[in-house]
């Protein structure tokens, strides 16, 4: 569906209104979302499917996925968590597999960043140096 200009500065003020601190309170949300169906303002579907989106990728971005070329220890695991929680803040899920075409360290994935440390992309970075 195409959201028209009005309906996302729309969305975006009240999702802004709905976390105040930076973090999202649901029960504001799901306040305005009752408001907005019930009283049915101009263009009501697009701010509704604009806070949809927000709301999609305000999840995505605390989901955490930590890959690995083998099974991380737990001390280790412990450090991964406590450095990203550090960086993108409390809220975080973690969610850590095993990913043996890495060959070697880790690769993270918060929301849309992406930290590669593994030995396959520095291979792959290798190779494209030298070509």
């Amino acid at each position: 569906m195409k959201i028209s200009k009005s309906a996302q500065t729309t969305a975006r003020r009240i999702f802004r209104m709905c976390a105040p601190d930076g973090v999202l309170d649901e029960n504001k949300l799901r306040t305005a979302i009752t408001k907005i169906a019930a009283d049915k303002p101009r263009d009501y579907r697009g701010i509704l499917a604009g806070l949809a989106r927000l709301l999609r990728r305000e999840e995505d971005r605390s989901q955490v996925l930590v890959e690995s070329a083998r099974f991380l220890d737990p001390a280790t695991e412990a450090r991964v968590r406590e450095s990203l929680t550090a960086q993108y803040g409390e809220g975080l899920n973690f969610e850590f597999r095993i990913n043996p075409d890495l060959m070697g360290g880790m690769k993270i994935r918060v929301g849309d960043d992406v930290i590669d440390g593994s030995v396959a992309s520095r291979i792959k970075r290798l190779e494209t140096a030298f070509q």
